[in-house]
């Protein structure tokens, strides 16, 4: 008997030595498959932008192949969910934005846990949002349309890329910090929010500065006002909302990766560093700063407590602006 025992023991080492050095294995030559990097949002937003520019560097860089998905609906619960469900082998990741923070203040019951089931990888891209406003809009300054609206209450709309967005929310916060009462009116994504807007569908849009700023150099949309404590060095003219009389409203949007728990904190930390090497590349730091934003690459554990800090400041937000779970 002990000698089986004991060969149950060693049969088992072996095993789990095995295990290891797969694991190992994998975190050192990650991608050793196709990676699907899942949008939970519709195409043409800040989210979908920075999941394809870092998803081609990557593909450069390792001769891996990257497949952009988007999976948009349910204010970006779809997309997530079936990564939650996915293998945690580093084959399938999400590119969630500051939205996923604001998600338990709109959702009275998430179908994951929140806190546990996406272990955050890295941020890809932050930047300031922009206010934008139809290009034939009447209003020329942020203090216009404030008065408008102070005068006017529910006469205006504000586009989002849906209900629980980042779009979402800072509307919301917008009203709340410049005394206004502008009607909600959710999209499918950021994109399909700004076409909403200069096709004059909606009034007003705060969205993150590279889903802003080719409408802006197009004259299809005008920006009243950037967040951040300087001015967009592509929208020298366009004045910080401290600068336009709302110094409260300060909103600085992230987009990063998650994987699935149970990833390994090798594979983890492979992708990280993989994609601060992607990071780092001058045409794409270039491409980035056009739009307005700048890259990201935080660790993992940076970018956790990043998300668990701003999940808790979000739901402040919702609850004060008076906004409930449902």
């Amino acid at each position: 008997m002990q000698t089986t025992c004991t060969s149950w023991l060693r049969a088992g080492a072996l095993a789990l030595g095995l295990t290891a050095v797969a694991i190992a294995q994998a975190a050192g030559t990650w991608p050793d498959r196709p990676v699907r990097i899942i949008v939970p949002y519709a195409a043409g937003g800040t989210t979908d932008f920075s999941a394809r520019l870092v998803a081609q560097k990557l593909a450069e860089q390792t001769g891996g192949s990257f497949v952009v998905e988007n999976k948009a609906g349910g204010s970006g619960t779809i997309g997530a969910l079936q990564v939650v469900r996915s293998a945690p082998d580093g084959a399938t990741l999400l590119t969630n934005d500051t939205s996923y923070a604001m998600l338990p203040a709109l959702f009275a019951d998430l179908p994951w846990d929140h806190a546990h089931d996406l272990v955050p990888v890295t941020t890809l891209v932050q930047t300031p949002v922009v206010l934008v406003v139809p290009a034939n809009s009447p209003f020329k300054t942020l203090d216009a349309l404030r008065t408008y609206a102070r005068e006017h209450p529910g006469k205006l709309n504000f586009g989002s890329g849906g209900a629980g967005s980042s779009t979402h929310l800072q509307g919301a916060l917008f009203n709340k910090d410049a005394g206004v009462d502008i009607t909600h009116v959710p999209y499918k994504g950021a994109g399909e929010a700004m076409l909403g807007l200069v096709s004059g569908q909606v009034d007003v849009l705060i969205t993150a500065a590279p889903t802003a700023m080719p409408q802006v150099a197009g004259h299809r949309a005008r920006a009243l006002a950037v967040s951040g404590a300087h001015r967009l060095p592509a929208l020298n003219d366009i004045p910080t909302f401290a600068e336009a009389g709302l110094p409260a409203f300060n909103v600085v949007n992230w987009f990063g990766l998650s994987a699935p728990k149970g990833t390994p904190p090798q594979v983890i930390q492979t992708i990280a560093s993989d994609v601060r090497k992607a990071l780092a590349d001058p045409a794409l730091k270039a491409r980035l700063a056009e739009q307005g934003a700048e890259p990201g690459g935080i660790s993992p554990e940076e970018f956790a407590a990043r998300i668990t800090k701003e999940t808790a400041v979000w739901s402040d937000i919702a609850r004060s602006a008076g906004i409930t779970p449902h």
